[in-house]
């Protein structure tokens, strides 16, 4: 079996779980933002900020699958078909990071969210503190980043 195959598989885990997370983590903080927004139309603008921070786990693997796709030449049309087994496990394995974090932090910041989301709605002045909270979760989304952007550049 050729090492592309488990190439392109981790681009798929990154693009995959990590739009997954977000998937799970936006729609979460959607249905509490929908309730907010029922009873005060007015908060809207402030509870979809705080809806759309899970979303950002999405673009980050999408990021690592574009860099991977970019590395291997698919995307320029000179893909490596003969890339060996070893580099292709280097890059699925390069992928893992930001697959497994931005798939259970996306849900965990959607959860983090919904709670920000109550705070705005019976405080709407406590906005700026209330974005801490889902924001805090956001670092290991973006630590989980680095860690696969820096792995896929190396190889």
């Amino acid at each position: 079996m050729s090492g592309i195959v488990f190439a392109l598989l981790g681009a798929a885990v990154a693009v995959g779980l990590a739009g997954a997370g977000s998937a799970c983590g936006v729609g979460i903080a959607g249905q509490a933002a929908a309730g907010v927004v029922t009873e005060d139309p007015s908060k809207f603008a402030k509870v979809l900020i705080l809806q759309l921070l899970p979303g950002t786990q999405g673009i980050y693997g999408l990021l690592v699958g574009f860099l991977v796709l970019s590395q291997i030449g698919l995307l320029g049309g000179g893909a490596d078909m003969e890339m060996s087994l070893a580099q292709g496990l280097l890059y699925f394995a390069a992928c893992l990071p930001i697959g497994f974090v931005g798939l259970i932090s996306g849900i965990y910041q959607g959860r983090a969210s919904v709670a920000s989301i109550g705070i705005v709605a019976k405080k709407p002045e406590q906005f700026g503190k209330a974005m801490l909270f889902p924001a805090m979760v956001e670092t290991y989304a973006i630590l989980a980043l680095l860690v696969s952007i820096l792995a896929v550049s190396a190889l």
